[in-house]
């Protein structure tokens, strides 16, 4: 009957392992052995379940008759045996105050909690099994044990039930997704879902067509920048203009070119998981994707750069996050807007940045006002490779010839 026990008494062990005669068993049983009270009472839990009916009643009518002051100080205890707490939360017969010191001992084993709320006649312990909200949450069997318990209380009820809606229902608004989040400490993604339009009308199910509860968990994970973070001084009227409602075929199409260019750059095939996450990101209206853009991580980046609307994928490119290795990347991209290089090429910061430079003047959607600029800034060997570029315009090769030949005296 091997059981998993905190004492380290040897008398303890070799009960817990079955090793011990039964004369020191019955002994233990009877509470008569000299053993400090934890361990004897957790001896008394082992023997409670032993297979010898003489053994395990003796134990369970010595565990009832323990004094209640010393037991108290035991199953109070953050220290006390989790066997002597399971014991004590599902066999009837114990007073109040020891029920109520099991409840509220964080060592006490959940399974242990779910039996006493299933089987408790007490209204006054299930209500306290009720205001433990945190208990409930990392245990909801707790929650339907005491709904389904007809000896529960009305404020025990009033209280699981509202914790299993705030927390464990699907119908949940934006409100409680931000509550919920802010709990776990993401206070920029409680922000964006709070200001997000698609919030307004969650739809029920992951196959929704509209944005779903489960997609706005997902995006909310794309979220790392807060809103004290976010600068929106560049939205001119001009891009302001570009926002506006997209059909549905409309958005399909979108989800088809961005997933059209993840597979031609990706060597691997491009995972279900992530097609899924994109075809989410396109269920949000214009104006929410350029909020994602602006306060997404990497991941988001990465697909809102490839976003056709010129206001959404500059969006990406303020976002504070963004690093100069992506930087990088995004100015060799050939499908780059000419915006979205034109601000890369302006930023004073990004401009410092050889490869960055290197790619605007590579790239044949840069604009050539940029390029030019760029141009004398090269090393030699780069300059001498533009003029046999048939990719780059035939003004830039041009422009990079005559910089060779006047270094080189030519």
């Amino acid at each position: 009957m091997a059981l998993n026990i905190r004492s380290e008494n040897k008398v303890v062990k070799a009960i817990a392992e079955g090793t011990a005669p039964r004369p020191a068993q019955l002994a233990a049983a009877k509470g008569i052995l000299p053993l400090p009270q934890a361990d004897l009472l957790e001896a008394l839990a082992v023997l409670a379940r032993c297979e010898d009916d003489e053994i395990a009643k003796t134990a369970k009518e010595t565990l009832l008759a323990q004094e209640e002051g010393k037991l108290l100080d035991v199953v109070a205890s953050p220290e006390a045996p989790p066997l002597v707490l399971d014991h004590y939360a599902i066999n009837a017969g114990s007073s109040h105050a020891v029920y109520e010191a099991v409840v509220s001992n964080p060592a006490t084993p959940h399974s242990s909690l779910v039996g006493l709320a299933k089987t408790s006649r007490n209204p006054e312990l299930l209500e306290l099994l009720a205001l433990n909200q945190q208990l409930l949450i990392k245990s909801p069997e707790i929650i339907d044990a005491i709904l389904q318990n007809p000896n529960k209380s009305a404020e025990a009820e009033r209280r699981a039930r509202e914790t299993k809606r705030e927390f464990f229902e699907k119908e949940r608004g934006a409100e409680q997704i931000a509550r919920e989040l802010r709990a776990q400490g993401k206070e920029a993604a409680a922000e964006f879902i709070e200001s997000a339009e698609f919030t307004e009308n969650l739809a029920e199910g992951p196959d929704a067509a509209e944005v779903s509860v489960e997609d706005a968990l997902l995006l909310a994970e794309l979220i790392e920048v807060p809103d004290a973070e976010v600068d929106d001084s560049w939205l001119s009227l001009e891009y302001v203009e570009e926002i506006y409602e997209e059909t549905e075929a409309e958005r399909q199409a979108v989800v088809d070119k961005i997933v059209g260019e993840f597979r031609s750059e990706a060597e691997d095939e491009l995972t279900a998981e992530r097609i899924s996450m994109i075809s989410r990101v396109m269920k949000m209206n214009m104006r929410d994707r350029m909020k994602l853009a602006m306060k997404g991580n990497r991941e988001a980046r990465t697909v809102l750069i490839r976003d056709p609307n010129k206001i959404i994928s500059t969006a990406v490119i303020q976002n504070p996050k963004i690093t100069e290795q992506e930087v990088e990347q995004i100015a060799n991209m050939r499908t780059i807007s000419g915006d979205v290089l034109r601000s890369i090429a302006t930023n004073l910061k990004w401009a410092r940045n050889y490869k960055i430079v290197l790619n605007i003047c590579l790239n044949p959607r840069s604009p050539l006002a940029n390029v030019m600029s760029f141009l004398p800034r090269l090393q030699m060997k780069d300059l001498k490779a533009i003029p046999n570029n048939k990719n780059v315009p035939e003004a830039v090769r041009k422009n990079a010839l005559r910089i060779v030949n006047a270094r080189a005296g030519r």
